[in-house]
């Protein structure tokens, strides 16, 4: 079942086909990556016994903004962001919290920043219309989507939506001096707005205390443990600062852009809007697929939004000591392939951007071309490649090495088939995916880099049971 606090994760396999010489097990048979689904398990995957088949997954990539309104109120604004993935439905389904009366509701399009017709439904109509594990004490809102579902995208949302809930939002003391929100959240990445004229005296969770453009101060958190975040943030008003009279207008938030060469420079030189950027709105992740060691290389793929006006090319500076080949992108909002080329960085033409122009002469580029980005549209990319990087990844003996630093809030690192885990020297979340192969979620919600080490081995051959005629 959907819900607008429960963020499902997503799986998607990447499997380039390359020589297999310091194996790891039989080769998996290549595949396309689809955009936000689990691939079939390999005919020649390793594991002999026959894989399950995979979850059903609906929904990825979901962030959730509270906005607190007028103290005693009850009330906050949700901004939910969210991308629906079944790939060819037609309708997306957002429950509405048992306990919450929802009002002022609003969807729109994230890809065209166009208004999109919903209705509310109870349980048993949403079973019936294309949801059969909706619960029929539940009532939700169903979104008619701009377009199927991509085999290979998904359709962008943003659910806004006000819910009264007196348990979840409620003041404290004379004049409302004291706020609590207090409310288990399942969805990893969340930020929670005070009204204007609060400060934050309590948060039971590690987050970022940053301050809105208009004065309010939020708190923005990843969250990284498998059961919901059972947050309390308690607030305070400050004696100089009156409460207003009516809760600020807040618009949607936008979608983060990012630079257009996403490099990562030393903390010391990083400006402080950078070091104070929200990290659990960024939508940048990465996935590697290792290839065997003796090869040095490791497909992968990182998924970014653009969202700048008239913005129409993306470039993907290779970084130094890796050499990057047979690129290629695609558009997550329509599944459509895009022009891909690779130029060193003297024949990049100029553009007048100090972040594109610095690149340095002999560096390799990836160039993706689309349209251009359309007033308050955005777009979502996929970017694959196969990296060659001897630094990074090794072998020796029978044990292989991967050796890199990652800089974006969400990566993951996918080990060759037939290998196991031996070491990783940053915590992750581990787990089997569905063609045998060891995976590792990595979740940094600090806004600086993580030196990721991580050591496997071949796993030994399963013992040859003897027979009569063998003995």
């Amino acid at each position: 079942m959907r819900r607008d606090d429960r963020r499902k994760g997503v799986l998607a396999l990447v499997v380039l086909g390359l020589p297999s010489l310091w194996a790891c097990g039989p080769r998996p048979a290549p595949v396309v990556p689809p955009a936000a689904s689990v691939s079939a398990a390999s005919a020649a995957s390793s594991v002999p016994a026959t894989p399950a088949p995979p979850e059903r997954v609906l929904e990825a990539d979901a962030y959730t903004r509270y906005e607190l309104l007028g103290p005693g109120s009850g009330r906050f604004r949700i901004l939910y962001e969210v991308t629906a993935v079944d790939p060819g439905a037609t309708f997306y389904f957002n429950p509405i919290r048992k306990g919450s009366v929802a009002s002022d509701e609003a969807v729109l399009d994230r890809a065209t920043a166009q208004g999109l017709a919903f209705e509310v439904v109870s349980g048993a109509e949403a079973a019936a219309g294309g949801l059969p594990e909706a619960d029929p004490a539940t009532s939700y809102l169903r979104v008619r989507l701009p377009r199927p579902v991509p085999a290979e995208g998904g359709v962008r949302l943003l659910i806004d939506k006000t819910y009264t809930d007196a348990k979840s939002y409620f003041a404290e003391g004379e004049g409302a001096e004291r706020i609590v929100f207090s409310r288990p959240l399942g969805v990893r990445r969340n930020a929670i707005v005070l009204p204007a004229g609060y400060e934050v005296t309590g948060c039971n969770v590690p987050a970022q205390i940053l301050t809105e453009p208009d004065g309010r101060l939020s708190v923005s958190f990843l969250h990284t443990g498998p059961d919901p975040a059972p947050l309390v943030i308690e607030g305070r008003r400050l004696a100089q600062a009156a409460p207003p009279a009516s809760p600020p207008a807040m618009a949607a938030p936008p979608v983060p852009a990012g630079p257009a060469v996403p490099a990562a420079p030393a903390a010391g030189a990083r400006s402080e809007a950078e070091r104070l950027a929200e990290r659990a709105h960024q939508d940048r992740e990465i996935v590697y697929f290792l290839q065997p060691p003796e090869t040095h290389a490791f497909s992968l793929y990182h998924d970014y939004t653009e969202a700048r006006p008239g913005v129409d090319r993306y470039l993907n500076v290779v970084r130094t000591g890796s050499t990057v080949s047979a690129p290629s992108a695609r558009n997550l909002d329509t599944g459509e392939a895009l022009a891909v080329e690779i130029v060193r960085g003297d024949a990049l033409p100029k553009s007048g951007s100090a972040g594109e122009d610095d690149v340095a002469p002999d560096a390799q580029v990836v160039i993706v071309r689309f349209p251009a980005i359309a007033e308050k549209g955005s777009m979502r990319l996929r970017i694959s490649e196969t990296y060659t990087d001897p630094g990074s990844y090794r072998s020796e003996g029978d044990e292989l090495t991967f050796d890199r630093t990652f800089g974006r809030p969400r990566n993951s690192v996918v080990l060759p088939a037939g290998c196991s885990l031996t070491a990783s020297s940053i915590p992750s979340v581990v787990r089997e995916t569905p063609d045998g192969r060891i995976r590792l979620d990595f979740v940094n919600p600090r806004p600086d880099e993580i030196a990721v080490l991580i050591k496997a081995r071949r796993r030994p051959a399963p013992a040859t049971l003897a027979t009569e005629g063998n003995r």
